[in-house]
């Protein structure tokens, strides 16, 4: 399992719109893409710093999401700067669906932290 991270800085108040063009435009483009699993989208509190993780069943894979001009050019007029790429091989992970564990999961409800739901963060 390989993930590929994007990481870019927003222009300030479009983060709403950020996520929508990656859910709209981008994500039915990367669910055609041979190998394609999965895609988490995560915001920095200020909504300014965002990251993307996209989830593939090999590297060659992962990278040929590059070729996908179109993606990056319906985002520009969001983004604040250039965005950084890199791609990283899953050595672990406690989530069943990427890791090969089966394990109970839970939905985090009030109250509870990152480290009672067991992800070990707290």
């Amino acid at each position: 399992m390989f993930v590929r991270k994007v990481s870019v800085s927003l222009k300030p108040g479009s983060l709403k719109d950020f996520v929508h063009l990656m859910h709209s435009e981008i994500l039915p483009w990367l669910r055609e893409q041979e190998g394609f699993q999965d895609l988490i989208t995560l915001a920095g509190s200020d909504g300014c710093e965002v990251a993307t993780l996209t989830f593939w069943d090999h590297e060659l894979n992962a990278q040929a999401c590059d070729t996908y001009p179109e993606g990056l050019q319906a985002l520009e007029d969001l983004l604040d700067g250039v965005p950084y790429v890199k791609t990283f091989h899953v050595a672990g992970s406690t989530v069943p669906r990427w890791s090969g564990q089966q394990r109970q999961t839970r939905v985090v409800g009030q109250g509870d932290t990152a480290q009672h739901a067991g992800l070990g963060i707290s």
